[in-house]
C-alpha cells in the first residue's frame, strides 16, 4: 500500500463534542447542559439559551444512548415497508401514504427514518434494533394480519404504534387509523349486483393479510344473500404478472366471470390489458373495477371504476395519532379513517344478455 493509501485507511473520525467543553465554551456547569440539552428545568431561560446557541456552534449532536438514559425522545418515527421492492414503484398507495405522514409530522421537528424489509423476520428485528438503540420513537405499521407478531414484539418492547388497518384495535392494545374493508368490499359488489352481474371474480392480494382475508369473506357473504351464480377470490402477491396470469385463466373458462374486481390497481390495469390481448371488450362483455383508486386508474382507457380514499388524508391522520400516542403513554382509543367514495367510471356496465338461439 502506498503513502496516500496508508495515510487515508487512518485518517481521524471527527471527535465528538461533550457536554463538558459546551459548558466550559459557555461558562456554566455540565449539570446546567444537560438541564438545558433535555429540555429539563433547572436553568433560566436566558441560561438555557445561551447553552443552546454553544450547542450549535459546536455543532454538537445527542448520542443515542444516552438520550435513551435520559429519556430525551429521538425525534423520528418509524416505517417499514415489508413488500417486495419490485411492487414499491408501481403502487401509487406507498408514496401517497408516505407523503401523508410527512405532512402529518409537518411543524413538529419530528422526521421519519424509512426501510424496506425483505421479510417478516426482517421487520421484526428493525423494531428491535430502532427500539434498542433509541432511534425512534414510535412506530407506523400497515398491512396486519392474524395472529401478527409484529404487534406482538411492539407490545412486549413497549414501542408506541399506530396500525394502518381495516377494523379498530381490541381495547389495551395499540390503536388502529382504520377503514372498514367489509363495507368497501360490500360497496363494491353491491354495485356490480344492481348492473345485473351474477358472476363475479375478486382477484386479491396475498392471503395473510386482514383485508384480503374480509374482503374475499365479504364476497362470499354477498354471494349467499344476493344468491350469485358463482363468486371466488384468488390471491396473489399484488404484482402485474400474477394479475395478468390469474385473468387469463379466468378469461378461458366455460362459464368466465362478468365481472372481476381486484384488489388494485396495478392488478386492475393487468387484467385490463389481458382482456385486450384476449379480444374481451371492457365493459361490453367484462367489468372491471378496484379496490384502489390512483392517475393510472383514472388515465387508462377505458377508465377505471374504483372504490377512492384520500390516502394521503390517512398517513397524515396515522401520523397525527402517533405523536399523541407517543406522549400519551397507554394505549389511546383507533380512529376512522377518511370516508370511500365509489368512482363510477367506464369500465364497468350492465352485463350483454346472451343472444337466443
Amino acid at each position: 500500500m502506498d503513502d496516500e493509501g496508508a495515510g487515508a485507511a487512518t485518517m481521524p473520525q471527527p471527535k465528538r463534542v461533550t457536554i463538558a467543553e459546551i459548558a466550559a465554551r459557555a461558562g456554566v456547569s455540565t449539570g446546567a447542559v444537560s438541564f438545558a440539552l433535555n429540555d429539563r428545568p433547572g436553568v433560566s431561560a436566558a441560561t438555557r439559551s445561551r447553552i443552546l446557541e454553544v450547542a450549535r456552534e459546536l455543532n454538537w449532536r445527542p448520542h443515542s444512548a444516552a438520550r435513551a438514559l435520559g429519556g430525551a425522545r429521538a425525534g423520528t418515527i418509524g416505517f417499514v415497508l415489508n413488500r417486495p421492492a419490485r411492487t414499491l414503484g408501481t403502487e401509487s398507495f406507498f408514496g401517497d401514504l408516505i407523503s401523508g405522514i410527512q405532512l402529518g409530522l409537518a411543524g413538529t421537528h419530528v422526521g421519519m427514518n424509512l426501510l424496506v424489509a425483505r421479510d417478516v423476520d426482517e421487520e421484526l428485528e428493525t423494531y428491535r434494533e430502532w427500539w434498542s438503540g433509541h432511534r425512534v420513537d414510535g412506530v407506523v405499521l400497515i398491512d396486519p394480519r392474524a395472529d401478527d407478531p409484529r404487534l406482538a414484539l411492539l407490545a412486549e418492547l413497549g414501542l408506541p404504534a399506530v396500525v394502518v388497518g381495516s377494523h379498530p384495535s381490541p381495547p389495551g392494545t395499540w390503536p388502529t387509523v382504520w377503514i372498514d374493508d367489509s363495507d368497501a368490499a360490500d360497496t363494491v359488489f353491491g354495485y356490480l349486483h344492481a348492473l345485473g352481474h351474477t358472476r363475479i371474480a375478486h382477484v386479491a392480494g396475498p392471503p395473510q393479510f386482514e383485508h384480503t382475508a374480509m374482503r374475499a369473506a365479504a364476497l362470499q357473504r354477498f354471494a349467499r344473500e344476493a344468491r350469485l351464480e358463482s363468486a371466488e377470490s384468488f390471491t396473489t402477491d399484488y404484482s402485474s404478472d400474477a394479475g395478468a396470469a390469474i385473468t387469463r385463466t379466468l378469461l378461458v373458462g366455460p362459464r368466465r366471470p362478468t365481472a372481476i374486481v381486484y384488489d388494485n390497481d396495478v392488478l386492475a390495469v393487468a387484467g385490463l390489458g389481458v382482456a385486450a390481448e384476449m379480444g374481451v371488450p371492457v365493459p361490453d362483455d367484462l367489468s372491471i373495477a378496484s379496490f384502489d383508486d390512483s392517475a393510472m386508474a383514472r388515465l387508462v382507457r377505458p377508465a377505471l371504476t374504483t372504490l377512492t380514499r384520500d390516502t394521503v388524508e390517512l398517513g397524515e391522520r396515522a401520523a397525527r395519532l402517533l405523536l399523541e400516542q407517543v406522549e400519551a403513554g397507554p394505549p389511546l382509543t383507533s380512529r376512522p379513517g377518511p370516508a370511500l367514495t365509489l368512482s363510477v367510471r367506464e369500465s364497468t356496465a350492465r352485463p350483454r344478455r346472451p343472444r337466443a338461439g
